[in-house]
């Protein structure tokens, strides 16, 4: 494509520099010129190595594992454009961490994606973009434009391509429900839902279906995976309730602890997910396949960057 005026500026932290690469590709413009390293004691150093006065800058940093790091550089970043005078800020957030606590289930809990959207605002963020955030709502924890961008197309290409017959679309719980009737909607499959109960974090029971798999090529959707447990569960459940293929795809992969140990011996045929967050060497798997997601947010970059509707790449 070609360059893009200079006042358009991409930046990465160290979460995923090779998806900032990819953006910044996709947009037309040079990666920007920053280093973020650490002081003797640990604390995070930013030097931006190029004038950013008057500029719309998007910096890209997925919050990812370690997440306390990866937010803390986001925020000195964030603190060091703006003292720099950059006109805009856009935190591009492919993961935002922290969201899994978005309310308060008993006494005496934190809710830290609402602590997590007073962080970014006060750092100086003036736009956040983000994917396939754990719950809706969190975009309300905002008072500054939220862009919630969903993967759901992507995932939905990929197997539109792979001209699957008879597919069931599977929620892997009720809050799943919403992203699972979307990529039904866009196969033209049907839809079933599992009954799921979590008695303790990173645990989960399968109680129930509602709906009909026996005989038929299931696809099991949700936005993360972390420790696989759910999926695992999902996928042994559905194959006793007989499903004769099992797919999985999710925006996504954290894989976390044991799950690609569980991935792996789990009845599942392939997993789809996207690199919004790094899939390191060593939890790469023959069943799973990565999706770019650099397209769609240089669009969306592209678009905000010249006052177009992001909408619209939906519709």
């Amino acid at each position: 494509m070609p360059s893009r005026d200079n006042r358009l500026k991409i930046f990465s932290g160290n979460a995923n520099a090779e998806l900032a690469e990819e953006i910044a590709h996709y947009a037309g413009v040079p990666l920007g010129a920053a280093q973020v390293t650490r002081f003797c004691d640990g604390e995070i150093e930013v030097r931006v190595n190029e004038s950013v006065r008057g500029s719309d800058v998007y910096l890209v940093q997925p919050t990812c594992t370690p997440v306390n790091e990866t937010l803390m550089e986001l925020l000195v970043m964030i603190d060091a454009m703006r003292r720099a005078s950059a006109r805009r800020i856009t935190a591009v957030m492919p993961y935002y961490g922290y969201a899994r606590q978005d309310r308060k289930t008993r006494g005496r809990q934190p809710i830290t994606a609402k602590l997590v959207s007073n962080l970014l605002t006060a750092s100086g963020a003036r736009r956040v973009m983000t994917m396939d955030l754990h719950a809706g709502q969190i975009q309300g924890f905002f008072d500054i434009p939220v862009d919630h961008l969903p993967a759901g197309p992507i995932l939905a290409e990929y197997f539109q391509q792979q001209d699957m017959d008879d597919v069931v679309v599977v929620a892997p719980d009720l809050g799943g429900v919403t992203r699972a009737r979307d990529m039904a909607e866009r196969l033209g499959a049907s839809i079933a839902i599992i009954d799921k109960r979590r008695p303790a974090p990173n645990v989960a029971e399968i109680s129930n279906l509602i709906g009909e798999v026996q005989g038929r090529r299931v696809l099991m959707v949700d936005d993360i995976i972390d420790t696989a447990g759910t999926i695992t569960k999902g996928a042994e459940a559905l194959k006793v309730w007989g499903a004769t293929e099992i797919y999985v795809a999710c925006t996504h992969p954290v894989l976390s602890g044991p799950a690609i140990e569980r991935l792996n011996c789990a009845p599942v045929k392939e997993v789809l997910v996207t690199n919004t967050i790094p899939v390191p060497e060593e939890k790469l798997s023959s069943k799973l396949k990565v999706l770019s997601v650099a397209p769609l947010l240089g669009e969306a970059i592209i678009r905000i960057h010249e006052d177009l509707s992001v909408s619209r790449l939906f519709d």
